[in-house]
């Protein structure tokens, strides 16, 4: 049995496709219980060009969308935060 490689998600956005299709991903879900824990009522995200500003947004859209499947969370370093991730 060959276990099948992980390829770059080079030019993907999209976090759900990224963690389905088995894509590397590096974790940054940790951002999500900073910005719940920080409570800030605004939040600007600087990063430079090409350092995944649009998949940090995208990961933020489908832990927060009550339509999506939060299931794609489990293993991440958020489905540890007990308080903050009872649906994980």
């Amino acid at each position: 049995m060959v276990k099948e490689k992980k390829r770059l998600p080079v030019g993907l956005e999209n976090f759900e496709q990224i963690i389905n299709d088995n894509y590397y991903y590096v974790d940054k879900t940790g951002l999500i219980s900073e910005l719940i824990r920080n409570g800030g009522m605004v939040n600007l995200f600087t990063r430079p060009r090409r350092f995944g500003k649009t998949l940090n947004m995208s990961m933020l859209e489908h832990f927060f969308s009550i339509e999506r499947d939060q299931s794609i969370f489990e293993g991440l370093k958020i489905s540890k935060d007990t308080k903050l991730c009872e649906a994980c």
